[in-house]
């Protein structure tokens, strides 16, 4: 990693600071500026811009997140979200470096989409999996063109992230956002269960129900959403989709 420590600035939307979602225990979580997808169901759109963000150090992001260490019992720690973690790496990085050395739990929640299996990002993330504990995956769909049409872009380098932290035997929990006529097909849902069957480190996976919270937040920016008109997943639709993923 070139420069040093204090020349590392991560750009953070927001913080929440008793996360209970998003990794075991409580955790301290930073949402990241920035992101490469278009989800059309995301309810973050704020992040979607790399400009914008308060700065900060990792070592200012680790002493604001110590405030409530307190409260971090059974294996809470410290989460980082996005929008898309991976752009900002070097960061992320740093700031997992200074929780492990302060004994801190990390988790990082990521839709892998800047994934890269060669240099020079492979090296970058060969070193922030060294700092870290968990790895939450959002696989938005297992089907590469269905994904496309769902977030601008293909899965491919998704899958191959999963595969990668896999044969490295990182823990990973997988996320899956259940969308009635778009994320519930039985065929796909099925595709995704053998390949969740293929990785050898997954602890959990979750099916996470569309819900409608973020609306408000594209009238508000000026952003067409692209998903009206869609409810959310019955009981029953969620309980099949538990069954086919074993959950």
């Amino acid at each position: 990693m070139n420069g040093s420590e204090n020349d590392i600035i991560g750009y953070v939307n927001s913080t929440e600071s008793f996360g209970a979602a998003d990794g075991p225990g409580v955790r301290f979580i930073f949402f990241m500026q920035g992101c490469p997808m278009r989800c059309m169901y995301c309810h973050n759109p704020e992040t979607w811009s790399t400009g914008g963000g308060k700065e900060y150090t990792p070592a200012q992001a680790l002493a604001l997140a110590c405030r409530y260490r307190s409260y971090w019992k059974d294996g809470g720690g410290i989460t980082v979200s996005g929008g898309e973690p991976l752009m900002q790496i070097g960061f992320v990085t740093e700031l997992f470096r200074l929780a492990h050395e302060n004994g801190i739990n990390t988790a990082i929640d990521t839709s892998g989409a800047v994934f890269d299996p060669s240099e020079p990002f492979i090296s970058e993330f060969d070193a922030l999996m060294e700092n870290t504990d968990l790895f939450i995956l959002d696989i938005k769909h297992i089907d590469s063109e269905k994904h496309r049409i769902l977030t601008g872009r293909p899965n491919d380098n998704i899958l191959a992230m999963a595969r990668y932290l896999s044969d490295k035997g990182k823990d990973m929990w997988i996320r899956y956002v259940l969308v009635p006529g778009v994320t519930s097909g039985e065929d796909d849902l099925k595709r995704l269960s053998r390949f969740i069957g293929t990785l050898g480190t997954v602890r959990r996976t979750e099916i996470l129900p569309y819900h409608t919270l973020g609306v408000a937040k594209y009238e508000k920016l000026g952003i067409d959403y692209r998903l009206r008109g869609i409810s959310p997943p019955t009981a029953e639709e969620i309980r099949n989709a538990s069954d086919i993923l074993g959950i």
